[in-house]
């Protein structure tokens, strides 16, 4: 999937809103500045999210409870060790009652559950984006259409 701008980055997240289902958890791989919050703030609108839509960056963890279903936006970014996330209740956003989608995995991988949807958005320049989702550990097909 292409997009060119910010605006159909987060078009393509309200679409894949649409198909999101309580337990899902998202994993968003990209470099900084590559769209995983701007692709973050279309989910929040495909899932009703009244709330404005920031980035976690020194939270953590936002959560959104507008929506049909409560959106947990992480961002692992600058967590040192996993402990930090089991400490804030980790196991009741990843795999509960909302949806959960994490900016930076790959800093605490161990706590990265089995069944989840990889996303990673790849510039290609300076609007365009590739976005490529892979279902790992049974997580189900999706289908989703151009932009």
């Amino acid at each position: 999937m292409t997009t060119h701008s910010p605006a159909e980055t987060r078009a393509f997240g309200t679409r894949l809103a649409a198909q999101l289902l309580p337990g899902d958890v998202l994993l968003f791989w990209g470099d900084l500045g590559a769209g995983k919050s701007e692709m973050t703030r279309g989910i929040a609108a495909g899932l009703g999210v009244t709330e404005t839509v920031t980035s976690p960056s020194f939270t953590i963890l936002n959560v959104y409870e507008s929506g049909r279903v409560p959106l947990y936006h992480f961002d692992w970014y600058r967590l040192q060790q996993v402990d930090e996330l089991w400490e804030m209740g980790l196991d009741e956003y990843l795999g509960g009652d909302g949806i959960a989608v994490v900016e930076w995995p790959g800093q605490c991988p161990e706590a990265i559950p089995e069944t989840h949807l990889d996303i990673t958005i790849t510039p290609v320049d300076e609007t365009t984006r590739e976005i490529t989702l892979i279902p790992r550990g049974g997580f189900r097909r999706l289908t989703m259409e151009e932009a």
